[in-house]
């Protein structure tokens, strides 16, 4: 489907998702694509790149390879690049180019890991879809491959669908942390901000899951199929809210379901004035944040992919420019990004949180922790 948009940005791509998902586990990602992809997910997407390595690599497609088809020339300079870094695993996606010409990813990994003996996975990403997309796709397939069970480790919790395009800062994943130390849970690992791959592989230990984007939604779902794990959806966002939370991830551990708390919010909201637009998760968490600090109901405005149960039915999914901006002229306040700022009525009152995947860097020390702290938003 194709948005379209002549003030506000975009969110951040497919390909984007996948690296940032793996960055930090020791793995090889091979975007196929001339040139560009890699260089707006270096400079825009990923503010770990001038503190921390990763294999992270475009293939440099040509025009007459994409033509003509010549996979082999991939083949060559991915197989030679891993026998020389030896990466735990290789991850190949694709970009527009490649999609146009139906490349078999599927079948270009086979033909790699059958010659570099090495466990390669392939990404269905075409540059076209949004991060989440990307990212699920890659934490699925870590659920799905890496993570094992060496016993149930009670009171263990994992935090699941971490990366930087939606918590920004490792700080914020260590502000989570030390929240579930307060709550009474032990360490498990994060998929995947802060933990490497051999913690991943101790995941279905733990007693319960907690999903802190929709991108690790799948994988979440993964490991309580594998592991029986079950899982909370939220992220702890104010002291009240922070809460709440906490209380939901033990009746979670205690009972062995799945609870999405970002979307517990009072049936009041459908006519209400409050949206907080972007990510499921977080502007869901938020919204159920606000609402129990102020009393104020709250809606959502999704504006990316999104499941259907973290949706509530006044909740609306909008990414159209100029279907936000007449959703916005019925608004009294919106809570979003800072580059939503200019479709906003001046009639509204806007608060900006910024949103790393949308943003990019221009806004990333305005990022604020509000980790079980006081939200201090005026609304």
């Amino acid at each position: 489907m194709i948005h379209y948009a002549r003030i506000i940005s975009c969110y951040t791509a497919d390909t984007s998702g996948v690296c940032s998902a793996l960055y930090e586990l020791g793995g090889m990602v091979v975007v196929h694509d001339a040139s560009g992809c890699n260089s707006t997910y270096a400079t825009h997407d990923e503010p770990r790149w001038y503190q921390m390595d990763s294999m992270i690599y475009v293939s440099g497609l040509t025009e007459i390879d994409a033509v003509m088809g010549n996979d082999e020339r991939f083949i060559d300079d991915v197989c030679q690049t891993a026998q020389k870094l030896k990466p735990k695993f290789i991850v190949i996606c694709g970009s527009p180019m490649p999609a146009m010409t139906g490349t078999d990813f599927d079948a270009l990994a086979r033909v790699i890991q059958s010659r570099c003996k090495i466990p390669t996975h392939p990404m269905h990403t075409n540059g076209m879809k949004s991060y989440i997309s990307g990212a699920s796709e890659a934490f699925e397939m870590l659920a799905l491959n890496y993570c094992t069970c060496t016993g149930k480790k009670k009171n263990s919790v994992n935090i699941i669908g971490a990366t930087p395009l939606d918590l920004s800062r490792q700080e914020i994943v260590d502000s989570i942390w030390t929240w579930l130390g307060k709550c009474g849970f032990e360490k498990g690992c994060c998929m995947a901000m802060g933990s490497s791959l051999d913690d991943l592989k101790t995941a279905g230990d733990a007693s319960v899951n907690l999903v802190v984007s929709s991108s690790g939604l799948r994988a979440a779902k993964v490991l309580m199929e594998r592991f029986g794990t079950p899982y909370v959806v939220g992220i702890p966002l104010g002291e009240q809210y922070a809460k709440a939370l906490g209380e939901d991830l033990h009746r979670a551990a205690a009972e062995g379901k799945q609870i999405l708390s970002c979307t517990v919010r009072d049936e009041s909201c459908e006519e209400c004035g409050i949206v907080v637009v972007g990510e499921s998760v977080y502007a869901g968490s938020l919204a159920r944040s606000i609402t129990m600090t102020t009393g104020k109901p709250v809606r959502v405005i999704h504006t990316l992919d999104t499941f259907p149960e973290l949706a509530l039915q006044w909740d609306k999914k909008l990414a159209d420019e100029d279907k936000l901006e007449q959703e916005f002229s019925r608004c009294s306040c919106v809570v979003a990004d800072p580059l939503f700022k200019p479709i906003v009525p001046a009639n509204a009152k806007f608060v900006p949180i910024p949103h790393e995947a949308f943003s990019g860097r221009c806004f990333r020390k305005d990022i604020p922790d509000l980790v079980d702290k006081n939200l201090g938003l005026e609304l």
